[in-house]
């Protein structure tokens, strides 16, 4: 049965990612290794929304454009990956304002990097099936999946973008995928 990929978390220390920030709000020349950490994150989730390279390249740009312009008046009142998703959301939306559509998670799978395409085809009736079923939970548990499979985010990011406690997020995800595992077999 196909489950759910082990996350493996390039995760910045903490303190890692304030020196960055604080260097990138000193110096906005200093803004590129906050861009090369999140770059891939964030066009990975906004794919997965959109289903265009095109326009998700263009909403990624408009992300980064907005977070460099923002980066002054941010404060580190929570992580700043949420504060980065707040605003692709938000550029997401503005998006899907003007356009009025959405795609499943499977465009997710092209545009992660390393993809398999013996691996697809050895497992295209269960992933087709998962898909399905993911299909038909509600937009916000789409989007809890997106977040922490398609976009990498920790539970704690997750938790601060989307305004719930740590451990609720965390459950909410553990329950999603064992309701998912049991309608799989």
């Amino acid at each position: 049965m196909i489950g759910f990929r082990t996350v493996e978390r390039n995760q910045m220390p903490p303190e890692r990612l304030s020196e960055l920030v604080a260097a990138a709000q000193a110096d906005p020349a200093a803004f590129g290794p906050l861009y090369d950490r999140y770059l891939q994150p964030v066009y990975r989730y906004l794919y997965s929304r959109l289903g265009n390279a095109h326009e998700a390249e263009d909403v990624t740009s408009q992300t980064f454009i907005a977070a460099y312009e923002a980066l002054p008046r941010y404060r580190e009142q929570g992580q700043f990956a949420a504060w980065l998703f707040r605003i692709a959301r938000s550029k997401m939306n503005d998006h899907f304002r003007r356009n009025r559509f959405e795609v499943g998670l499977d465009a997710a799978k092209r545009a992660v990097a390393g993809y398999d395409a013996l691996g697809e085809v050895i497992h295209d009736e269960e992933l087709d099936r998962l898909q399905s079923l993911i299909k038909k939970l509600n937009p916000e548990e789409q989007d809890l999946i997106r977040l922490r499979y398609v976009a990498d985010l920790s539970f704690s990011e997750m938790a601060d973008l989307i305004g719930k406690r740590e451990d609720a997020v965390k459950k909410s995800i553990y329950r999603l995928l064992e309701r998912l595992k049991g309608q799989m077999e």
